[in-house]
């Protein structure tokens, strides 16, 4: 089969492509290490939570308050009062 034109120029294409894809000389790796930094709110933050750590969940105090007033009779809670707080903390969690 002959192919009409410029020989040349075809192969030439192909000659060009051989460079394509080719990697030079790498440079060498420099390892850095790793840096962290926390920011003053960060700082903050934590200090806080370590405070908040130390604070017992219950105030004993209180609840030994109104286990001394059940126990002498003097605790009377109404239930209008009951049903209020109910009602406000259903209200509070869908806002």
């Amino acid at each position: 089969m002959r192919i009409p034109g410029e020989v040349p120029k075809i192969t030439g294409v192909y000659g060009s492509q051989k460079n394509i894809g080719r990697v030079g000389k790498a440079g060498s790796v420099v390892s850095k290490k790793d840096v962290l930094s926390i920011s003053s709110e960060a700082k903050d933050f934590q200090a806080v939570f370590r405070t908040l750590r130390e604070v017992p969940d219950i105030r004993q105090e209180k609840v030994d308050a109104i286990l001394g007033s059940i126990e002498a009779g003097g605790y009377d809670v109404k239930g209008r009062d009951v049903a209020d707080k109910v009602i406000r903390s259903v209200f509070d969690r869908k806002a």
